[in-house]
């Protein structure tokens, strides 16, 4: 590149039209950048009008739902059970199945216990 004599250069024909249509890519190119800014614009804005949307439709809901909801002082607390030993027959049944299922799992952590104390023992004899 150093080496080359600019009017060498100089003396290269330029064919007819050239300047012309290099503008007219020019300005191709910039009419394409400004609809990608156009459009940029655009989705910016459909997304700001759609989170505003949202926005007032999920304060309306949650209004909605605040206005339909009966007040707590209105309801009256029941107990589940009429019967105090169906209650008590319940309550023995769901903690017998909680205990049982503890025990379940209490088996299965020893089990895990003692592989891996035996595997430790194996890797020390090593």
């Amino acid at each position: 590149m150093e080496e080359l004599n600019w009017k060498e250069l100089e003396k290269i024909p330029v064919p007819d039209g050239v300047e012309e249509r290099l503008l007219a890519k020019i300005d191709e190119w910039d009419e394409v950048e400004q609809k990608k800014k156009r459009s940029r614009l655009e989705i910016r804005k459909v997304v700001r009008y759609v989170s505003v949307a949202a926005s007032l439709l999920l304060v309306a809901g949650v209004g909605w739902y605040a206005l339909q909801e009966d007040e707590p002082e209105n309801i009256a607390l029941q107990d589940t059970y009429q019967d105090p030993e169906v209650a008590y027959a319940e309550a023995e049944k769901a903690l017998g199945l909680l205990a049982f299922n503890l025990s379940r799992g209490m088996e299965h952590l020893e089990e895990s216990y003692l592989l891996n104390e035996k595997e430790n023992n194996e890797s020390d004899k090593n």
